[in-house]
């Protein structure tokens, strides 16, 4: 028999767990998740540590372990696989590795806590081990074509003045390859035409960052400032560079569904074929690391650029950047219909004799199954 599907998720002002269990699950999840706010973790990263922990309470106390006290290293092991074996109702898929190690990563982290905080004399999950992530490259990745294909697909001719305002969210986001949550946190004062510079404040990690934004972006941002922003701005004093209809800031679901419809308005042969896309405005981000990866851009700019911590994070676009590496493969590699001309021989020669060691070495390590 599959697994089933645990209970239902605890909500924003619901906490998983009895309230009547002395000692029960309830009370510390309350402390846990307090803690962590008070480490200044996100709201979303609140929230989705409710949701991983209620499933692995309704985990529990269907069989009838009720206190955080009752878990044994065993148990969690049985959860691990638990979780392995699951398979979703709408497709019968199994969770992927990622929602896996999510579900697993919170209630590590809760026992570790639990444990620190002395609510328990050791942590039965300090050697729980996580499920080897994949190696997976973005699922779409525009090429200049169609990411000129999808702007041009916004209606800029549409009287309610949004078209323009989406066009210069998603030139925006070209631009700079920022996150969707970033961009419609921006306010007027973020933007530094002068200065050709994007102030990304709080962005993931809870970090700013300065990141350069493009002339055709900032001449879209200010079209929509004068023609556009003004007819939905209620108070003067509101520095909110992104308007909805209700006057409010656009959200980050109704940037996803903007971007979703004008790349849909597009029509993208390519895209199509492939399957529905998940994430709409990280298109524009993996485009825009992606092309100028391709242009000959420092893979610890682009770090810096899109935010991340680790540069391991970025690298990721070093395998989808293909034109750079055709471009390489086309100019050194020998099988071709017509002979290479002196500048290609060059090349080779131009290669050290210990680069070529190393790389031969590193190749027959490989061959043999050792690490490289």
């Amino acid at each position: 028999m599959r697994p089933t599907r645990p209970g239902k998720l605890p909500g924003p002002l619901h906490y998983a767990g009895d309230p009547e269990t002395r000692g029960g699950f309830r009370s510390y999840l309350i402390e846990f998740i307090d803690w962590t706010q008070a480490m200044h973790y996100s709201a979303t990263t609140l929230k989705n540590r409710r949701i991983e922990m209620g499933y692995f309470i309704d985990w529990c106390e269907e069989r009838s372990v009720t206190t955080p006290h009752e878990v044994t290293r065993a148990m969690l092991e049985r959860y691990r696989q638990y979780i392995f074996a699951y398979r979703r109702k709408v497709d019968d898929a199994p969770l992927s590795r990622q929602t896996q190690s999510k579900r697993l990563i919170t209630v590590r982290m809760f026992f570790k806590w639990m444990a620190k905080s002395h609510h328990l004399l050791f942590n039965p999950a300090s050697e729980m081990e996580l499920p080897k992530q994949e190696n997976r490259l973005p699922r779409h990745v525009l090429t200049v074509a169609e990411i000129a294909q999808v702007l041009n697909a916004a209606d800029i001719d549409d009287p309610s003045g949004f078209g323009i305002r989406d066009r210069a969210m998603l030139e925006a986001l070209y631009s700079t390859g920022m996150r969707r949550a970033e961009l419609v946190g921006l306010d007027l004062n973020d933007i530094d035409a002068e200065r050709g510079t994007v102030l990304v404040r709080l962005g993931k990690g809870k970090k700013d960052r300065m990141v350069p934004i493009g002339e055709r972006a900032l001449a879209w941002i200010a079209r929509y400032v004068q023609e556009v922003r003004p007819r939905y701005l209620d108070d003067d004093s509101d520095a909110t560079l992104f308007l909805s209809k209700h006057h409010e800031r656009v959200s980050a679901k109704q940037m996803s569904g903007i971007a979703k419809k004008i790349i849909d308005r597009a029509n993208l042969e390519r895209v199509q074929a492939s399957g529905p896309l998940n994430s709409s405005c990280h298109l524009f981000r993996h485009a825009c690391a992606t092309h100028m990866l391709e242009n000959g851009a420092d893979i610890r700019f682009i770090q810096a650029l899109l935010g991340h911590a680790e540069l391991t994070t970025t690298e990721v676009y070093t395998r989808v950047a293909i034109m750079k590496l055709k471009e390489v493969h086309e100019a050194t590699h020998p099988a071709r219909l017509q002979a290479r001309g002196a500048a290609h021989g060059g090349m080779a020669r131009a290669i050290g004799a210990g680069v070529r060691v190393a790389l031969l070495d590193a190749l027959d390590a490989e061959a043999m199954g050792q690490p490289d």
